[in-house]
């Protein structure tokens, strides 16, 4: 299927490993130009050497070392890329803590990270989009954000932040070609997910299969499909929300959480 994307050019934020990797890899092979973003030169210099192999379009990859969750960071992405069609804001960071053990410091690290970032970042680009009268801002969210994990209430309360800042935005684009989506994954196997899962096992005398089953079992056990989405998975869903077929999508809290969630709405 053409997914009408050439000739777009997108920035997706964290995206030198994981989710936001995968979005790249396939909005590349959609034709669309891309901005690398991570906190430091080595691993976007490394994610654009990967993505060079499988530029078939030759397409335009920059990469741009840039701390999001910080206003400076914010600023300097801004300073250097003006202007794009497509925004995904896709980093964030997650740590388990006991909610008695979240101090203020962490809860305004995580909402300055998670939330932060995709407001300061918003705020430049949809103006530019609505005068254009196209474009596309993508919230990687997170099931988290309405399943409430016990063990990081702070991370789940940025993830419901995500959801509502992703609807009141796209309310401000009645009208036009604009659209504001954030998008539900659950369990994903990613690098940082890999290694949660290894050390579990290790822990419970497991291989990592047996530990993926014994998670699903113990922690998610309403998941329909009862194993981790693969970043593919996700960045498939999420590319064809950002093409211009997805048009009629707007203001939805989307999910590709495996039907963990049990509600309807």
């Amino acid at each position: 299927m053409d997914l009408k994307l050439q000739s777009k050019k997108a920035l997706i934020t964290g995206s030198t490993s994981g989710i936001g990797f995968a979005i790249a890899q396939s909005l590349l092979q959609e034709g669309v130009s891309i901005i690398i973003n991570g906190r430091t030169e080595d691993r976007v210099k490394v994610a654009i050497e990967k993505l060079n192999k499988q530029n078939i379009h030759k397409q335009n990859i920059i990469g741009i070392a840039a701390d999001v969750g910080t206003q400076k960071g914010c600023e300097k992405l801004i300073e250097e890329v003006n202007q794009v069609d497509i925004l995904i804001n896709n980093f964030g960071v997650y740590a388990a803590r006991e909610f008695e053990e979240i101090s203020d410091d962490n809860w305004m690290e995580i909402f300055n990270q998670n939330v932060m970032s995709g407001i300061r970042l918003s705020r430049y680009y949809l103006k530019q989009m609505k005068k254009k009268d196209w474009g596309r801002i993508v919230f990687i969210s997170s099931e988290s954000g309405i399943h409430i994990p016990t063990e990081m209430i702070h991370y789940g309360v940025t993830k419901t932040a995500q959801i509502a800042l992703a609807r009141g935005l796209a309310e401000t684009t009645l009208g036009t070609g604009v659209t504001v989506n954030s998008i539900l994954p659950g369990p994903t196997w990613s690098e940082g997910v890999e290694k949660f899962v290894s050390d579990l096992a290790v822990q419970n005398n497991l291989s990592n299969k047996e530990m993926e089953k014994k998670f699903f079992k113990e922690y998610r056990s309403s998941s329909l499909i009862q194993r981790f989405a693969s970043v593919d998975e996700v960045a498939s869903f999420v590319t064809y929300i950002c093409s211009p077929l997805s048009s009629a999508t707007n203001g939805a809290a989307l999910r590709v959480e495996g039907g963990l969630l049990r509600g309807i709405v």
